[in-house]
């Protein structure tokens, strides 16, 4: 899911929290997992601060970057800062101009659990990706 990222902008955390709770939940009961998109281009670092822990409060199984279509992606910053926030227990996606193994690496290191990348073959083999299918 993705989180209403306008609702964040006017800080109504609590609205915010129970749509993904109620997602979460559902997901739960199905023995699915509930990723949650917050669009880190979108945001301040105090509103991805905000976005993580809801998420995290909210019982989600994952906290993403980004959609691919608000423009850029993820960068190790932002995977270091979710992952600080959200501790161990959820995981982050870094998803959005990861097109080399050296950038999926990196994103590892910052503390993403899973890389959401459209060049995974050329990632896997050590090339760069062809920039015409970059998309996510």
């Amino acid at each position: 899911m993705v989180i209403q990222v306008g609702r964040l902008k006017v800080c109504d955390y609590r609205a915010i929290f129970d749509d993904i709770n109620q997602v979460a939940t559902a997901c739960c009961r199905d023995a699915a997992m509930c990723k949650v998109i917050i669009e880190t281009v979108l945001l301040t670092d105090e509103e991805k601060i905000a976005a993580s822990l809801i998420t995290s409060r909210a019982q989600a199984t994952y906290v993403k970057t980004s959609t691919g279509f608000a423009g850029g992606g993820a960068t190790e910053h932002d995977v270091a800062l979710l992952r600080y926030v959200v501790g161990p227990t959820v995981g982050v996606k870094a998803s959005g101009g990861i097109r080399t193994r050296a950038a999926a690496l990196a994103m590892v290191s910052a503390g993403a659990t899973r890389i959401g990348a459209s060049a995974s073959v050329a990632i896997v083999k050590g090339e760069k990706a062809n920039d015409e299918h970059s998309g996510e």
